[in-house]
């Protein structure tokens, strides 16, 4: 940590295949020696390069860099860190699995120097040479529609595939198929051996040399590792490598008593030398749909037609996997089956080996031909993807539902002919109706989600649900709203949204507002956002936020406090003094949400009723910024819970020092989104609860949450005490800062020094320190 945020000189090779952004590249660099020499820098980091943007008459320029090269850089680290949300990714385990300590940006400016073109080290070369089939691929497709589905079937680049693809990949059940899968590999190897072992066997002089079996072992392995390598070792091929590589050794050595041993020792093999793979979903996937297999052709009596063997075996995979599906991502595809069995053979058997074959030979036409057919794949599953009832969605089940359901399938499955097989039916019923408890009446669950630097807070009342901001669009594939926002909700079992307020039309509160209207229906939305706005038009009731509007749900009262409706008849006015602030009473507790108002607007809330600003918990307007937050404002508020919404380490600084001391001068325990990841608050008739999210799932990789002063709830203080803490700012500041002791009398300082004394549930610098 010591180390976060400062310059450092580090000279080392470009690892991995850079991949491309708006305005720059990313890559994996390994560090070989680093300045200044007591600094603390890993070997392996991850690295952003941005070029500068197009200015005047100067284009935009944008870094050229290739794997296997060696550099010397100046650069900027951080620990690494995303965000922290219930049911969502876990970035920073990613980030440990694959060796990455830090993460970090190339300085601008300052002198980078390439001082080897070329690294000559096995896989440095083997990554500049998968920058080579890129380029061969990209270059003979173009602007064909599926180019990327090619790389990424040939190389693992998945770049390249525009979202609406992904799209009707994820609603049809294929999107393990547009990468470099275990599948693929599997049924290439599988060719390999087949097309080996045939023409092996019909030579008598090469069978007395090495057995065909033999033969086609060594071919098949060979085939996985070379594909493999052209995938770059991509952490779920490893895994796929591993397998076969017991399988073949099984073979060699005619070890074979079942297909279950095998399978465990596989089981095994990975674990061993992939201890973290037991995190990623991929592991259990992959498995399990493996064993499901199993379960349902060994050891049957009779040996049924392919037709009915695929149908079985597509059925046991679905139903095999439902429990994982909904517990890992909450979705299940229906048209899964019927799509998986038209993409499977044709692009395993087809287009894989065609795009493959093409990239070696120096004519496109192979890869036109693959091109071609897997955009006749394509039209299939597009026109089952645009099924209105093509993706089940729904709450994540209960972990012993999914137990329960796992044992039932199993016991659906068993032959035909084993008696009572309905009762796995019933087993699997508790996985869609074990619906997470809500809020009663009069109660309120507000959870404020961690987007990075933005805001996005998702308010739920016994039967309706609303959604304050829905974060920032971090790139132009990508955003809180369908990575974050989307999956929560669905997690949560909110199938639609009552509500949507957004408060203004800045990237880190509105980008992401898109991919939750695409993924949630939504009844209704209030905003600041301008009528030419499209997102107005994508909700069928779409009206402006003013102060006034106010509503009930479910004995929870809604009341919008800002901005005047005549404001926007206003020029000039900006967009942050339009935000939308709204107030949420529920069990007589109150939460403000004041999105980016800044000073003037809390003057004008200030002047219009500054008794109708008090609230027990309030999200920090402009996430910390020292345009909000006026002494006047706070002391107005006077909240008990002070939560700033903040990117870890965010270049705009929030929140500012300054601002942090003006809440805890009043009292208010300070959290922070990007300390403590996802903040829940449960508001009932018992109090109110609060649930960190790092605290509540932290494992040990992620970073020790912050000191339990600033998280914990302590007791109730009544508004005398905050208005005398607020009332001495000065005594507050010394007691912070150990600055110049006010001239007071010493009646006043020990009357002041005793009220610190007894709210101990206040920041121990304020309990302890004494003049």
């Amino acid at each position: 940590a010591a180390w976060e945020g400062k310059d450092l000189r580090v000279t080392g090779v470009v690892a991995r295949l850079p991949q491309p952004l708006e305005r720059g590249m990313r890559f994996e660099f390994d560090v070989e020696k680093f300045a200044p020499a007591n600094a603390n820098v890993p070997a392996r980091i991850a690295l952003s390069w941005y070029g500068t943007p197009g200015r005047d008459s100067l284009p935009a320029s944008r870094p050229t860099v290739h794997a296997a090269e060696r550099w010397e850089l100046t650069v900027r680290l951080k620990r690494p860190h995303g965000t922290s949300n219930p049911h969502g990714f876990d970035y920073e385990a990613w980030l440990l699995e694959r060796g990455i300590r830090a993460t970090g940006y190339v300085r601008t400016g300052s002198a980078q120097r390439r001082l080897d073109p070329l690294v000559l080290w096995p896989v440095y070369l083997i990554e500049r040479a998968r920058g080579h089939i890129r380029a061969r691929i990209l270059g003979a497709l173009q602007d064909s529609s599926y180019a990327g589905v090619i790389a990424a079937l040939v190389m693992g680049d998945q770049r390249a595939i525009p979202n609406t693809q992904w799209r009707v990949f994820s609603r049809t059940g294929v999107s393990h198929l547009m990468s470099i899968s275990g599948l693929h590999v599997t049924m290439n190897s599988t060719l390999v051996f087949t097309l080996m072992y045939g023409v092996w066997r019909r030579s008598a002089r090469l069978c007395l040399r090495l057995p065909a079996r033999r033969a086609a072992v060594i071919a098949g392995l060979t085939a996985a590792l070379a594909y493999a390598a052209i995938a770059g070792f991509a952490v779920p091929v490893q895994r796929t490598v591993y397998m076969l590589a017991v399988l073949s050794l099984a073979l060699w050595l005619g070890r074979i008593s079942s297909p279950a041993t095998v399978l465990a020792d596989a089981l095994l093999a990975v674990t061993v030398l992939d201890p973290w793979a037991v995190l990623a979903p991929g592991f259990w996937l992959s498995f399990g749909a493996v064993a499901a297999i199993l379960f349902v052709l060994i050891g049957v009596v009779r040996t049924p037609r392919w037709v009915h063997a695929w149908i079985r075996t597509q059925c046991a995979v679905s139903l095999g996997l439902m429990p994982l599906l909904l517990a890992l991502f909450q979705q299940i595809s229906i048209v899964s089956p019927l799509a998986n069995a038209i993409a499977i053979p044709v692009v395993s058997l087809a287009v894989v080996p065609l795009a493959l074959i093409g990239t070696v030979l120096p004519f496109d036409s192979l890869l036109h031909f693959a091109h071609g057919v897997m955009a006749v794949v394509m039209t299939l599953i597009t026109w089952l993807a645009s099924m209105p009832e093509s993706v089940w969605q729904q709450h994540a089940p209960a972990p012993w539902a999914v137990i329960v359901a796992l044992c039932g399938i199993g016991w659906m499955l068993l032959p035909c002919g084993f008696p009572a097989r309905w009762i796995g039916v019933v087993a699997v019923l508790p996985l869609f109706f074990s619906v997470p408890p809500g809020p009663g009446p009069g109660e309120a669950q507000i959870a404020v989600l961690d987007v990075g630097q933005g805001l996005a807070v998702v308010v739920r009342t016994q039967t309706h649900a609303l959604l304050y901001d829905a974060g920032p669009r971090y790139s132009a594939n990508g955003d809180s709203g369908s990575r974050i926002v989307v999956p929560y909700l669905r997690a949560n079992g909110i199938r639609r949204l009552h509500g949507i307020v957004v408060t203004h039309a800045d990237n880190d509160h509105a980008g992401g507002l898109a991919s939750v209207l695409a993924g949630v229906p939504v009844d209704w939305m209030i905003s600041s956002l301008s009528d030419s706005n499209p997102l107005r038009a994508a909700v069928r009731s779409s009206v402006a936020c003013y102060a006034g509007q106010r509503w009930e749900w479910d004995g929870v009262q809604f009341e919008i406090l800002h901005p005047e409706f005549a404001s926007y008849a206003v020029k000039g006015v900006k967009e942050n003094d339009r935000s939308c602030v709204l107030r949420i009473s529920a069990s007589g507790k109150r939460v403000l949400l004041t999105g980016d108002a800044e000073a003037a607007s809390e003057r004008m809330m200030l002047a219009r009723n500054a008794e109708g600003l008090r609230a027990e918990i309030l999200v920090v307007p402009h996430h910390g910024s020292t345009t909000s937050s006026t002494e006047a404002f706070v002391a107005a508020v006077r909240p008990e819970i002070a939560i700033f919404t903040v990117g870890y380490r965010n270049r705009f600084r929030h929140p500012r020092a300054a601002v942090v001391r003006r809440y805890v001068t009043c009292g208010a325990r300070i959290l922070r989104s990007d300390t403590h990841g996802a903040i829940s608050l449960v508001i009932g008739s018992q109090g109110t609860q609060i649930i960190l999210h790092r605290s509540q799932s932290r494992r040990y990789w992620h970073d020790k949450p912050a000191d339990p002063w600033s998280t914990s709830t302590g007791t109730d203080r009544t508004a005398a005490t905050h208005h005398s803490i607020c009332a001495d700012n000065k005594f507050a500041e010394y007691m912070l800062d150990g600055g110049p002791l006010p001239q007071d009398s010493a009646i006043q300082r020990q009357n002041i020094i005793g009220k610190f004394a007894r709210n101990r549930d206040l920041p121990y610098t304020l309990a302890v320190k004494s003049p």
